[in-house]
């Protein structure tokens, strides 16, 4: 079998800008300096199981594995938040083929060759949070746009005439302009065209997500952006999103609600990527342990460029991508992997046999972006431009299956 680590990565780990010793050196904050909302939740949630976990000591042991110790964890790597922990270490980096071929041959045997397609629809770019990588933040002197019913409805013939049957509703956070009453009147809207629908919106109420689902509203993309409280707070200085244990707890409230499926997610480059993916781990085991009528999925995306936006901490360079990828598929046999239009054509049509099993393609950031493009409106810099058509043609010459449409309501 061709190479597989080296098909999909083009950069060598020393691009990275921090080596193992550096982030280890960076100054960590105890855990006795981490403050959560005293008011946020009234029953265990996640924000009880992170406040016990010591981010020194998971670093320590991030940055001590060994190579036996990526041995035995290729060897029992399913459900195995240690075997995690050493799978993401820079130990695991002269094994990424060993992990690349068992990720790709775990793929295929839970998902087959398909790969599902979708496509965001931007609502609105109306923000009322200040944070700093993002083009949508309220500082930023952008024009600002709300799609009306009617936009919405011009918004989705394009979208329909690409093909697409599965869409992810994203706007800025703006509870009183772009809140629940809003989204209760645009999602049956939405909900008429697709089988399957799913918001990235500001963390809700459990009974405003309940509501939702009575709407047609399928899963829910929220993501944590950086698991360092502290990073987390120079990063979020404004709004209700500045309170990192109402975002931390906010997927235990989508699940209560019923919610098929829940998506996490961090910015990859806000701060150690390693020390994020690994506490997203725990994050995602956590939830599948308790709720385990859900499904789940993660994303890993890369910081972007945008309006004002600030530069990587800590750059993971495409090899880095490669090991999150295979690392979590390891960990995680029937866990969706997404992977958005921020990364380049090359690498995504390399990463599509890796264990990525959602794709979105043709997509615009900006909100009435598939009729009237203008940059002006963006929330950050898409890589791939390509069409969804060219984009499902390099995936069938892989051997792949796009797939456009795998949800039935009625069924």
């Amino acid at each position: 079998m061709t190479n597989l680590t080296q098909q999909a990565a083009f950069n060598h780990p020393s691009d990275e800008r921090h080596s193992s010793n550096a982030e280890t050196s960076r100054p960590q904050t105890s855990d006795s300096q981490i403050s959560y909302s005293q008011t946020s939740h009234q029953q265990t949630s996640f924000v009880d199981v992170f406040k016990k976990l010591s981010r020194a000591d998971l670093t320590l042991k991030l940055y001590s594995q060994t190579a036996c110790d990526v041995e035995r964890a290729l060897q029992n790597p399913a459900a195995n938040l240690d075997s995690l922990l050493a799978l993401l270490s820079p130990a695991a980096e002269p094994y990424l083929e060993q992990m690349a071929q068992q990720a790709v041959a775990l793929t295929r045997q839970r998902f087959g060759a398909s790969i599902g397609m979708y496509i965001p629809l931007y609502l609105s770019n109306l923000c009322a949070n200040e944070c700093d990588y993002c083009g949508f933040t309220m500082s930023n002197k952008i024009k600002r746009k709300t799609l009306s019913k009617a936009e919405i409805t011009d918004e989705i013939r394009p979208i329909k005439a690409m093909g697409y049957d599965s869409i992810l509703l994203v706007s800025g956070e703006h509870e009183t302009k772009v809140g629940v009453p809003y989204f209760k009147q645009m999602l049956p809207v939405v909900r008429q065209h697709f089988s399957y629908v799913a918001m990235e919106v500001q963390p809700l109420e459990e009974q405003d997500y309940r509501e939702l689902v009575t709407e047609g509203l399928d899963a829910v993309m929220l993501y944590q952006e950086t698991y360092n409280p502290v990073t987390y707070a120079e990063h979020h200085t404004r709004g209700k999103k500045s309170d990192f244990a109402y975002r931390l707890e906010s997927p235990d409230r989508v699940a209560r609600a019923g919610v098929d499926k829940i998506g996490l997610g961090v910015l990859l480059g806000l701060d150690d990527w390693r020390l994020d993916a690994l506490l997203m781990g725990h994050h995602l085991d956590y939830l599948e342990k308790t709720y385990w009528r859900s499904r789940y999925s993660i994303s890993l995306p890369r910081l972007r460029p945008c309006t004002g936006g600030v530069a990587p901490k800590v750059e993971l360079t495409d090899k880095g991508l490669v090991q999150m990828i295979c690392a979590f598929r390891l960990f995680n046999q029937q866990l969706e992997i997404s992977l958005s239009t921020r990364e380049t054509p090359e690498l995504r049509n390399n990463l599509f046999a890796l264990g990525v099993t959602n794709v979105s393609a043709g997509s615009s950031t900006q909100p009435g972006g598939y009729v009237e493009p203008n940059t002006e409106l963006d929330q950050f810099e898409i890589s791939d431009e390509r069409s969804p058509q060219l984009v499902a043609k390099a995936m069938l010459e892989r051997g792949l299956n796009p797939v456009w449409k795998d949800w039935e309501s009625g069924w």
